[in-house]
């Protein structure tokens, strides 16, 4: 075997610029085994050979990825394979390229991959070298999620020939778009490695070294006369044996080799003094140094690379709504969408990344909010800007949803006791309507032996109700949107929400306190004087008073109070006569046995607006007694179309003003009805 050193000193070196051949040569810096350059079948220099890799890119199991909350397992059964020619690169960077695969298959369960390192760049150099050095590199896939499935916790899943426990997500669709070495995988189990240089079709042969080969700058004696012998004919074996050596000369090269060593390091080190230091105490070379700058300088990736296009307008629609802190978000969103919104934007999307998912989704390029806020809003609500095909981000449907969302929320917030007392009905326009409540005499007679059934007479009873329209307008001013303030879509809804449950509330319970001429003596539902108090004794003297109602014909009514409805200040009264099991009384005059007679008989309701000053009628002592409202009804509220919620909705808006408006209304209307459906015990 001869002298590798004079092989290399009598083959032609690299063409200077030439990146083939300096990619070969800093990727296998062993020498070829060749008296003459390798030619291809057209006679022809053939190219240079390329180091192969082989890699197990995913091992089927779960991951813990950035931006997903929980596990994410990728099915390899509904993985698309675009094309066994896929980009490899390191680290998901699009700017560091490797190689391309040549080979990817599903087997036992496992994503498994083979290429080449096709790329010239100093990733693949410091892929090559890391590898030779025995760097233990691993894999991680780049793949487009269609569709995915959360497995929820005490469920499993079986995927990839394996069982999993939730909470786990499943990506049962997906699209591999790049496979990356990485230092550290999202899956530990993976493996990436070179393997071997492909030969050349000349025959000639490369492999990787398993030491690194000497560096350009000279680590020993002797290589500067290898570099000389690069520039002029090789000397006769014989001369090179007879020649010796100079120790002087050697200590002179040895000194200027450090030199300039340590002189590229600090060149390529700049910036970066923790390296610089280590490389000049360890004896690092130029390529060594270059490489741990690439290393330092390169931006971090995620350990895996799962882009998530499923984004829709649920899912912004469930990030505002967890933004917003919304009480209860399981309730009006799907948990699909929820857990998506959770995934990208992590509960802290803004106004502006709304507006700005909304643009991109119709084909905006700007990319930040503030680089050109007008265009931005433009595309926003599609005018000017399209996308390739039809977006599903409706910006003003989406601001519609979410503010109902917290409108509602902020309905449901305030006092509803109106709705346990009262009847609910619907109407389909804004004309009055009546009621009618037919009387007469509906007795069955008894019939003689091949007689006539007798007709009974009906009288009626009305009772009239109409709907109205009720309303705010709340504007979205460019301020708020510079402000990047969400609460003007989440808060503002949530107030005027509110709101609409005081209108409502203000106006029932005027109606119900506006009685003069409904609880009266007459109607025999009024009961007065000092004996009427909310005790023992008032209380049974209301339900007889109750009881005794009649129909038109002066019958029994039949129908029992259910609901005792008191003030805040007899709220503890009026529960203890309803749920104590025993009343004790400890004057002297005691009369009332143990055994309380009303236990379990009413059902309590409360309302501050009973005692309110501000209202009409209001009174702390006054106490009533009510029949079921799917019974008897003494009070209605009728909404329009039964939509019983108000409705938010966004406006046309000027948009060179940067404006949004948001318009809140609801239709109902309230009405007293059957005066023997409730009794007023004054209290005094």
């Amino acid at each position: 075997m001869p002298d590798p050193r004079l092989i290399l000193a009598a083959a032609p070196l690299p063409v200077p610029g030439d990146p083939l051949e300096v990619f070969a040569f800093a990727c296998a810096p062993e020498w070829v085994e060749a008296s003459a350059p390798a030619l291809g079948a057209d006679g022809q220099p053939a190219k240079p050979a390329l180091p192969r890799f082989s890699m197990v890119a995913y091992t089927g199991g779960p991951m813990r990825l950035a931006g997903w909350r929980h596990p994410v397992i990728v099915d390899l059964a509904g993985l698309r394979i675009p094309t066994q020619n896929r980009p490899i690169r390191l680290g998901h960077d699009a700017a560091q390229g490797v190689g391309h695969t040549d080979s990817i298959r599903v087997e036992g369960g496992k994503l498994i991959a083979s290429g080449v390192v096709s790329r010239d760049t100093a990733a693949a150099r410091e892929i090559v070298i890391s590898s030779k050095n025995g760097f233990p590199w691993q894999a991680s896939i780049g793949a487009a999620v269609q569709e995915h499935e959360f497995v929820r916790e005490g469920q499993t899943v079986h995927v990839n020939g394996q069982t999993f426990q939730g909470p786990v997500n499943v990506v049962r669709s997906a699209s591999l778009g790049e496979i990356s070495f990485v230092d550290l995988g999202a899956d530990g189990n993976t493996s990436a490695a070179i393997t071997a240089i492909n030969p050349t079709a000349s025959g000639a042969s490369m492999t990787v070294p398993a030491a690194p080969a000497a560096a350009a700058a000279p680590t020993t004696p002797n290589e500067p006369a290898v570099q000389a012998a690069a520039t002029q004919p090789a000397p006769a074996p014989a001369a090179i044996q007879a020649a010796a050596p100079d120790p002087v000369a050697q200590m002179r090269a040895a000194a200027a080799a450090e030199t300039e060593r340590i002189g590229a390091v600090r060149a390529l080190a700049k910036g970066h003094p923790a390296i610089e230091a280590q490389a000049i105490k360890d004896g690092w070379d130029a390529q060594r140094t270059e490489l741990e700058v690439l290393r330092a300088s390169r931006p971090q990736a995620p350990a895996v690379h799962v882009r998530d296009e499923s984004l829709t307008a649920a899912v912004l629609e469930a990030a505002c709504v967890e933004a917003g802190k919304h009480d209860e978000p399981e309730t009006v969103c799907d948990p699909k969408a929820l857990e998506a919104a959770h995934r990208r934007f992590r509960g802290k999307i803004s106004l502006q990344r709304l507006i700005l998912e909304a643009a991109w989704a119709n084909g905006c390029t700007v990319r930040a909010f503030d680089d050109d806020p007008r265009t931005v809003l433009r595309a926003a609500w599609g005018g000017g800007i399209q996308a390739a095909g039809l977006s599903s981000i409706d910006l003003p449907g989406i601001l519609s949803n979410v503010a109902n969302k917290f409108l509602l929320d902020g309905f449901n917030s305030a006092e509803g006791t109106w709705r346990n007392i009262c009847r609910i009905g619907s109407v389909k326009d804004f004309k009055a309507i009546t009621r009618y409540r037919l009387l007469g005499n509906m007795t069955y007679e008894r019939v003689a032996p091949g007689g006539e059934l007798k007709h009974g007479k009906l009288g009626e009873e009305r009772f009239t109700n109409q709907a109205d329209t009720y309303g705010k307008l709340v504007a979205i001013d460019r301020r708020d949107i510079i402000n990047d303030d969400l609460s003007v879509i989440t808060a503002v809804p949530q107030e005027l929400g509110r709101g609409a449950s005081q209108s409502l509330n203000d106006l029932f319970w005027i109606a119900f306190l506006d009685h003069a001429a409904f609880f009266t003596a007459g109607n025999k539902n009024l009961l007065t004087g000092a004996d009427t108090a909310l005790t023992i004794d008032g209380l049974t003297k209301a339900e007889v008073l109750f009881n005794q109602q009649v129909d038109g014909s002066g019958r029994p009514l039949g129908i029992a109070p259910a609901i005792l409805l008191v003030p805040t200040s007899l709220t503890a009264i009026g529960s203890a006569l309803v749920k104590a099991t025993e009343i004790r009384e400890t004057t002297a005059n005691a009369k009332y046995p143990v055994f309380n007679p009303h236990q379990g008989k009413f059902r309590v309701e409360m309302s501050r607006y009973l005692d309110n000053p501000k209202i009409a009628g209001g009174s702390s002592k006054a106490w009533y007694l009510l029949a079921e409202p799917a019974d008897l009804a003494a009070i209605e509220v009728v909404f329009l179309n039964g939509q019983e919620a108000p409705v938010i909705e966004t406006a046309d808006a000027d948009f060179s003003t940067l404006g949004i408006q948001l318009r809140g209304y609801h239709d109902f209307g309230v009405a007293k009805q059957d005066p023997r459906a409730a009794l007023k015990a004054k209290g005094e």
